[in-house]
């Protein structure tokens, strides 16, 4: 009952402040998207024999987005359309960029290499073809169809500095991962201030400076995989610090997607607490987007999934506020276990179902198409 009490207050405290619209309007923010995380079933069965941890659902279950899942989803998102005869698209925040496994181990691991997405599912399609063949054309089609729209997530989903570092000490972890083609179940114990799944976590501050030729790269390679420039960004795990700002702000990006309580690392494990809102601007003229409805329809947590969504979705429009649903694209993958797939498609299909169905005034919308309707006006 308590715990009911608190959720109420946050959900309605969260979007008492900031930007508000009469419109209806949902947009769902995926991340993950064009990230190889595990290989396959038998990658994570050579892990597992090597006792390697499953950490979380990401270890066990996360690959890149195979043929099956995008079409398979595609057909649920075309299932279900608003007042102006639109599906639901999914704002995928993704990856241009993955390590290159084959280059590494032809390198015997010594150094760091990456490759763009396309060249990854290029591999793919020939040792899963089963799995990955037309995968990169289907992608392609999800774009021009309105299905996927992806937003810049980093060059790549991994911290740098912890992998160079493990790379460096041969750490019989990092070296079985890679083997097996995947970049999961790494264990980050010794890096208090860091995550190594979070490509700009640091321990100095002083080591942003490194990471700003890393973002222009990235959304460079994200121009050439994609077609065209990124204006919206979040961060892998939500984590930035404020000197990366004019970076993003140089090189393209308007709209920076961070967390409603943010605990920034000002460097040494000492941090700063702050406040972020729908609208709210930062000193560099980014204006910051916050996400305030939660879909993880696979992750057990011993809740109704569409239901719970349900209500954070009436919250926000009782506030007048547009449905910023986070999501991840774990929740979508079959390639692990299609029971996984069909357990978070099915939810999805339901929520698109009950939203449009208690709502038919609703507007589906990516993320920058909302994003530009709050820059260009305070009320609508």
């Amino acid at each position: 009952m308590i715990k009911s009490i608190i959720s109420f207050i946050l959900s309605n405290l969260k979007n008492s402040i900031g930007w508000k619209t009469h419109r209806k309007i949902v947009v769902f923010s995926v991340d993950d998207y064009g990230n190889v995380r595990l290989n396959s079933a038998a990658a994570r069965k050579n892990m597992d024999a090597a006792g390697m941890k499953i950490y979380s659902r990401f270890d066990a279950l996360d690959t890149l987005e195979t043929t099956q899942d995008l079409e398979q989803l595609f057909t649920v998102l075309s299932s279900v359309k608003d007042k102006n005869g639109k599906h639901a698209i999914f704002s995928v925040f993704a990856l241009p960029c993955n390590i290159d496994f084959e280059k590494m181990e032809a390198d015997e691991f010594q150094h760091f290499y990456f490759e763009t997405l396309p060249n990854t599912y290029k591999k793919l399609a020939i040792q899963q073809p089963e799995a990955y063949t037309g995968t990169w054309d289907l992608w392609k089609e999800g774009i021009a169809k309105g299905f996927l729209k992806p937003q810049f997530h980093g060059r790549e989903h991994l911290n740098l500095k912890i992998f160079n570092d493990k790379l460096k000490n041969r750490n019989v972890e990092l070296l079985t991962a890679l083997s097996n083609k995947s970049y999961t179940s790494i264990a980050d114990d010794d890096y208090p201030t860091m995550s190594a799944m979070a490509a700009l976590d640091f321990l100095d501050v002083k080591e942003n400076e490194d990471l700003k030729p890393m973002l222009k790269e990235g959304l460079q390679l994200f121009e050439e995989v994609f077609g065209y420039r990124s204006n919206y960004f979040t961060p892998p795990v939500f984590n930035i610090h404020h000197s990366l700002f004019q970076t993003l702000k140089d090189n393209g990006i308007q709209f920076l997607d961070l967390a409603l309580h943010p605990k920034e690392h000002q460097g040494f494990n000492k941090y700063k607490k702050s406040l972020n809102y729908l609208g709210k601007k930062t000193k560099e003229g980014l204006c910051i987007m916050v996400r305030n409805v939660v879909f993880e329809p696979t992750e057990e947590r011993g809740i109704d999934w569409v239901n719970f969504t349900m209500k954070q979705i009436e919250t926000a429009f009782r506030w007048n506020k547009p449905a910023i649903i986070s999501s991840h694209r774990v929740n979508f993958c079959g390639h692990i276990d299609k029971k996984n797939r069909e357990k978070g498609l099915e939810s999805l299909k339901k929520l698109l179902q009950q939203i449009v169905k208690k709502w038919p005034e609703v507007e589906f919308m990516s993320a920058d198409e909302m994003a530009m309707i709050l820059k260009d006006k305070k009320n609508v």
